[in-house]
């Protein structure tokens, strides 16, 4: 029987990034023309595809001509060309050219781009082949059947206030049935972290280790920086036991691309990654490449960068993982965009399959995984399968576990490592030695409105905007041992890590502490969902459409 506020479909594809759209481009290829007819159909929860998009970015274009063979190279919307590609050891005042590069960062031969325009020119060629796409739609629920299975999923219901209750306004979600759901939601993807959790897809393997990247787009005076001039850096602000660094991407028509890429397992919990980004800026290697330049977009992400053990499993009845949602990237050469479209065309091979044989179950939705392991995915990610987990023991100790990772196939002298979540690592503000982050930069951090900016001016170039007549988005699990643990012991970490003003802990006058929550500046980069210790916060989609507002990120 069929429900009265619901639509039917064969695939439906959550999230419009390079993943999603893979997907649905390659099942369209594969679908046409064939005896069984396939309805796809796609959901983004950005007002349009790309909005909220945001990457490096350098890509690696195989993937592309692979998806699109029949598309000239010059349609895709690349930006520059690499052709001047190295890696720069910062100390305070110091820069080092490294005379090589570390292994596996090469990017000579690859294109500087913006992931929004290559996902809204992906949109438009999925349309073309027949998919159906919808942005501005948060899936915030998973539908099962009566005996447990996945049959769909529930837009957000809207015109609720604060606590919610409907309003006049009110509409109930809608339900969207499917023989089988591709979860291509991006990092820390909401619905795919429930299924992971719901069927311990997780089980056996090592928990997913994040970065978090605040990055700006800039235009800077004509030779600045050449298009196509590439530059990684090491070192400062970051201390030997950090894992990150910076990066610095010349564009076309006088841009460039920058940013700071720091791993969310450090100890400190007042480590504020925006604050390391503006400090690293006023370094003379980037600060002269910005000179008499002026701001044109802010926003930040989080990277999953487990690798090969972090990987879940795929599949189960009614579903697929691809992309970021998985966590198909290869460290240490932080590349994700070509894998992610490899993992959604594979997604599509099988998902034909299933179409053709009316057959969604594991039994053959196996052969996803069988594929991932014939892959280039396989072939970049399992020779570097221990490498973030032995950075996480300091860029020293870690390097020199790296070395014998390169000689002896990635395996290292220790076999599989294992690896804590990043929230495990946070410390108490009493556990932390010597100086924190706080006291050693952020105190004296004064941006001068040029150069460097504090986050409020920053998220103003976000374009964000969320209706605050909504439920928020953002849930502290347990507010009383928040409260005990989270603010009195570890000086409310999120105040710090949040790369968008989001979190104020405030104190009254008789010396109380709460935590207020900005929840309308929100990059939905998910850092807090990822970072917070002990009980946390949890993450959830607001409004479809709301959230940050990428033109060119």
């Amino acid at each position: 029987m069929k429900e009265s506020n619901a639509v039917y479909t064969d695939v439906l594809i959550i999230g419009g990034g390079t993943a999603g759209l893979s997907t649905a481009i390659r099942l369209a290829d594969l679908t046409k023309n064939t005896t069984k007819s396939c309805r796809i159909l796609l959901v983004d929860k950005g007002s349009a595809i790309g909005s909220h998009i945001l990457s490096g970015a350098i890509v690696n274009p195989s993937a592309f001509f692979e998806l699109l063979p029949d598309t000239k190279p010059e349609e895709i919307p690349f930006n520059a060309k690499v052709n001047d590609d190295a890696t720069l050891l910062l100390g305070k005042k110091s820069a080092v050219k490294l005379p090589v590069h570390v292994p596996y960062m090469g990017n000579k031969g690859f294109y500087t781009a913006s992931l929004g325009n290559l996902c809204r020119f992906l949109a438009e060629k999925a349309e073309e082949k027949g998919v159906e796409i919808y942005p501005g739609f948060s899936v915030n629920e998973l539908l099962y059947d009566k005996n447990g299975k996945l049959n769909g999923a529930k837009t957000i219901d809207t015109g609720v206030d604060h606590h919610g209750k409907p309003m006049e306004n009110f509409q109930e979600g809608t339900s969207i049935k499917a023989k089988l759901i591709v979860f291509a939601e991006g990092t820390r993807g909401t619905l795919a972290k429930q299924l992971i959790q719901k069927f311990d897809l997780q089980k056996g393997k090592n928990p997913q280790l994040y970065s978090l990247a605040c990055k700006e787009l800039w235009n800077v005076p004509e030779g600045n920086i050449k298009p196509g001039e590439v530059y990684h850096t090491m070192g400062y602000p970051l201390n030997m036991q950090q894992f990150g660094g910076g990066f610095i991407y010349g564009l076309n028509d006088n841009k460039v691309a920058l940013g700071l890429v720091v791993g969310l397992d450090y100890a400190d919990p007042t480590f504020n990654t925006h604050t390391a980004f503006q400090i690293w800026k006023k370094h003379p290697a980037v600060a002269k490449i910005l000179k008499g330049g002026s701001l044109l977009e802010y926003g930040a992400k989080t990277l999953p960068e487990g690798g090969y053990y972090s990987l879940p499993k795929l599949y189960t009845d009614g579903a697929l993982i691809v992309g970021d949602s998985a966590g198909f990237v290869a460290m240490p050469a932080l590349k994700g965009v070509h894998l992610s479209m490899y993992s959604g065309m594979m997604a599509a091979e099988t998902a034909a399959e299933a179409v053709a044989h009316g057959d969604f179950s594991e039994n053959t939705l196996r052969r996803y995984e069988e594929k991932i392991k014939a892959s280039p995915i396989y072939k970049e990610m399992y020779p570097v399968r221990n490498f973030r987990q032995a950075m996480s023991d300091g860029i020293i100790l870690g390097g020199m576990q790296f070395g014998t990772q390169l000689i002896s196939g990635g395996a290292g002298f220790g076999g599989r490592l294992s690896a804590c979540p990043d929230s495990e690592e946070t410390k108490t503000l009493k556990a932390v030695k010597g100086k924190t982050f706080k006291e050693k930069y952020d105190d004296a951090f004064e941006p001068d409105k040029v150069l460097t900016f504090d986050k409020v001016t920053d998220v103003y170039y976000s374009g964000v905007s969320h209706d605050e007549a909504q439920v928020p988005h953002l849930r502290i699990n347990n507010p009383e041992s928040f409260r005990r643990k989270n603010i009195e012991e570890y000086a409310a970490p999120c105040q710090y890590y949040c790369s968008a003003e989001v979190y104020e802990l405030h104190t009254d006058k008789n010396g109380n502490k709460e935590l207020r929550i900005h929840f309308e500046n929100c990059l939905h980069c998910k850092t807090c969902d990822i970072k917070e210790p002990v009980d946390g916060i949890t993450w959830a989609l607001p409004y479809g459409g709301n959230g940050p507002e990428y033109k060119n990120m």
